[in-house]
């Protein structure tokens, strides 16, 4: 195999609680990752030398600081003795920025991508404990299971979620996960849930009362969908969802969004479409 492509899917985060903060500054924190069946595209060619190359580069993120290329980076550190080098084309669907994964979930799709086209043979743990080096969302990816987590989302349960159509819109701003983590009036200590308590409606967003102070067009984007469903933040943001049960509601209502807010329409799906195109059960 010397070519692959792979899907990278978006994630949600159908609710996230905050429960502490640890000494070395991450949160502990539930969640549950509702994984899509919507994303960016990833394309890898082997090459004969032990080049990375990535195109196109993205605005604003010069190469090397990009998640694909790191993540390909600390494979290739595993085995100096080796020739590793690819081809890196990605198609870029995901807004930067906007809590649904984008960045992590192509670096999980390098990591199983070039882990398969250079023959390494590494399970998903492995893959996985590398990934959470990139960033906590990372693992969750590499499983490619829609998932309870716990920890700094890394504790990972596999859950299975019904079949759910949802509306995801990006309002014109960027949030720093960064800064509504370090803001002081971030709440930080909420009561940890059972996920039998989540299936009775414990759903909220630690994140969310912050998010929508600091920034008027998240606030606004979620006023406007809860006009047809019941509308989350997911993650930190900028990102809002609602969930509809079938496709021609949920494409209907993304349909009516203001002008100045993109969208689109996904499938909730159990199981990764990156496991699916790879073949693992």
């Amino acid at each position: 195999m010397t070519m692959i492509e792979l899907p990278c899917p978006a994630k949600i985060n159908l609710f996230l609680n905050i429960t502490g903060r640890r000494a070395d500054g991450y949160h502990e924190l539930q969640t549950l990752f509702q994984l899509l069946d919507y994303g960016d595209t990833l394309r890898l060619q082997r090459r004969p030398d032990n080049l990375l190359r990535l195109h196109p580069e993205l605005n604003g993120v010069p190469s090397e600081d990009n998640l694909i290329i790191r993540a390909a980076r600390q494979l290739q550190a595993l085995y100096p003795q080796q020739t590793l080098g690819a081809d890196l084309s990605l198609t870029k669907r995901l807004p930067m920025g906007g809590g649904i994964g984008g960045g992590s979930s192509d670096a999980a799709s390098t990591l199983l991508g070039l882990n398969r086209l250079w023959e390494l043979n590494l399970n998903l743990a492995q893959l996985a404990e590398i990934g959470l080096k990139l960033g906590a969302d990372v693992p969750v990816f590499v499983h490619g299971k829609t998932a309870w987590a716990e920890g700094i989302g890394e504790k990972l349960s596999p859950i299975q979620t019904a079949n759910s159509w949802f509306v995801v819109l990006k309002p014109d701003c960027h949030v720093s996960t960064a800064k509504i983590f370090c803001h002081e009036q971030l709440t930080r200590h909420s009561s940890p849930i059972k996920i039998a308590a989540f299936l009775e409606g414990g759903n909220g967003n630690s994140c969310e009362p912050l998010v929508r102070k600091l920034y008027p067009n998240v606030d606004k984007a979620l006023i406007w969908l809860n006009q047809f469903a019941p509308a989350k933040l997911t993650g930190t943001g900028a990102c809002v969802f609602a969930s509809f049960q079938d496709q021609a509601t949920a494409e209907a209502v993304c349909g009516q969004r203001p002008n100045n807010i993109d969208g689109f329409v996904a499938r909730g799906v159990n199981t990764s479409p990156l496991h699916t195109a790879l073949g693992i059960l």
